[in-house]
């Protein structure tokens, strides 16, 4: 009798989440291993964030997400020791309703100028919003001048935007070209750039580890490289 295929649980944050979605499928189709995905922010606070999560103890075998919030589970010892991975990076960029015009945010005046005139802005709550709140608005001088609505996940703030809640909404890249309802309006200036790292990992105390080690090769191999950057990131494992 045939054992049953192995079968792993994922947790992921939104940034990596296009790729994603276009990889698995080969890799459960190659490997005949099964993986059911489940999603949390990155950095936070509350229950949402994959770290939320796993201190109250849902189950996960590999996780996927921003390096800031790897590095906070690597603290907590929830991660297996060495099997940390960077897979890609993205910019941080623009996202405007669809079909309504594209602001000029190519230099610092004209982005801080989209912002202060914007009734409303909309940020994730996890890595790359507390860089914007903590770091970057104050650093411009606006962080009391804007309205900014932060949401739980980049996913949130994109629906603000396709919606008419926000005007506009500041994220990864690969969080924009995926999301439904709104279009892609530009990255931000370079001088004031945050390019964000997502890495992968496996659990400490994963019940896979070794389909979690397969699932991680493939995302980090050259065969991955190319829905990776459709995805409007920048491959950096150099794994085959």
């Amino acid at each position: 009798m045939n054992a049953a295929p192995p079968r792993l649980k994922v947790l992921m944050s939104g940034g990596f989440t296009g790729a994603y979605e276009r990889l698995l499928p080969e890799f459960e189709r190659a490997t005949g291993i099964q993986v059911t995905t489940g999603s949390g922010a990155s950095q936070g606070t509350g229950a949402h964030t994959i770290g939320g999560q796993l201190a109250r103890g849902v189950s996960a075998d590999v996780v996927i997400l921003s390096r800031e919030g790897l590095n906070e589970l690597i603290a907590a010892s929830r991660i297996a020791d060495g099997t940390d991975v960077d897979l890609a990076r993205t910019p941080l960029g623009v996202a405007v309703r669809t079909r309504t015009p594209k602001p000029d945010v190519s230099t610092v005046e004209s982005f801080k100028h989209v912002l202060l005139k914007a009734k409303t802005v909309a940020i994730p709550a996890s890595t790359s919003g507390i860089w914007l709140l903590t770091d970057l608005f104050p650093r411009l001088g606006i962080a009391e001048k804007i309205n900014v609505k932060a949401s739980p996940r980049g996913t949130d703030a994109t629906a603000m935007v396709a919606a008419g809640d926000a005007d506009l909404a500041v994220l990864p890249v690969s969080e924009i070209l995926h999301a439904a309802g709104v279009d892609f309006a530009g990255t931000i200036p370079p001088q004031i750039q945050f390019v964000q790292t997502f890495s992968a990992a496996v659990v400490a105390g994963a019940n896979e580890i070794a389909g979690s080690q397969r699932l991680i090769e493939f995302l980090a191999s050259a065969r991955a490289s190319e829905a990776i950057r459709n995805s409007g990131m920048e491959p950096l494992a150099t794994s085959r």
